[in-house]
């Protein structure tokens, strides 16, 4: 009975799923994340995590006051409720070519374009690092649209329902796709092995990993890139997405980032993973409102 039991919820959660898809498809990929940044600027702030939101904004930045606060809170909604709409649009919405419409949805500047075809024409191995930023699928789809041999890492959500339809949308867009888990590391490495650009998004709290200083306040990072980056000695780059107005985004992808060594002149694992979290930290405090300032990033 329990299993008969299991299999109902789970085709009702598999069905709620389809409709929370469904509902943003039809609506298109101009009007869908318009309707959701709505919903979550409505919804948002009755929720627990908005109680959070505030106060990681109200730490991060102690010189502006309640209004600026509530501001960047709500802005933080507002890209969320996109972002969830945006889901089943990435593939219309990334309209990126090589003559760079000025006009399209996907923007580059000159010096990402060239950061881009020379990871295309040297290949990896090489580490490429994200964080929940703008519509953050993006940095990932980028790797895969620009013909690299990529492997990204991401987390399963726990419902089994909503992890099979975020992984069918996601399949055809980003190259290789990693569940995080025990085995991770290992298929990473060996996707560094055969040459390819890995990707992960690191801002997020890892209980785990060495201390850092993220805006001003001691955070557990999660070192794995940094761990992967000593061990084969590979470039290191960050990937971001910026949210423009007209539902539109400029991507950035950085020069190699140095990466600090100890004294046998290996990566220095704790070092690192303090240098990446100062990039991120320095991509929030320019854009606030674009981050996911919901989790709690320090406990």
């Amino acid at each position: 009975m329990a299993k008969k039991g299991g299999g109902a919820a789970d085709a009702a959660l598999s069905a709620l799923t389809g409709l929370g898809f469904a509902v943003p498809r039809a609506l298109g990929p101009d009007l869908g994340p318009r309707v959701g940044s709505a919903l979550a600027r409505k919804l948002g702030p009755l929720t627990k995590a908005h109680r959070i939101a505030m106060e990681n904004i109200a730490a991060a930045f102690p010189e502006k006051d309640a209004a600026w606060h509530r501001r960047i809170a709500d802005e933080a909604w507002d890209n969320l409720g996109r972002v969830a709409a945006e889901y089943v649009h990435i593939n219309t919405i990334w309209d990126l070519t090589e003559a760079r419409d000025p006009k399209a949805r996907i923007q580059i500047d000159d010096a990402t374009f060239a950061r881009f075809a020379e990871l295309h024409e040297t290949g990896g191995p090489c580490l490429v690092f994200a964080a929940h930023l703008a519509n953050w699928e993006l940095p990932a789809v980028a790797a895969a649209k620009h013909g690299l041999d990529a492997a990204v890492l991401y987390r399963t959500p726990n419902s089994k329902p909503v992890a099979d339809a975020i992984l069918k949308l996601r399949k055809d867009m980003m190259g290789e796709l990693i569940p995080a888990g025990l085995t991770a590391p290992t298929k990473l490495a060996k996707a560094l092995q055969r040459g390819a650009v890995v990707g992960m998004v690191v801002d997020q709290r890892f209980g785990r990993g060495p201390v850092v200083d993220f805006l001003g306040r001691p955070a557990h990072a999660n070192p794995l890139l940094a761990n992967l980056a000593r061990r084969f000695d590979c470039p290191v780059r960050g990937a971001r997405a910026i949210r423009l107005e007209g539902g539109r985004f400029r991507l950035e992808l950085t020069d190699p980032i140095p990466m600090p060594r100890d004294a046998e002149g290996l990566i220095d694992v704790n070092a690192a993973t303090q240098a990446v979290n100062d990039v991120i930290a320095g991509w929030v405090r320019e854009h606030p409102g674009q981050w996911l300032w919901m989790h709690r990033r320090w406990r």
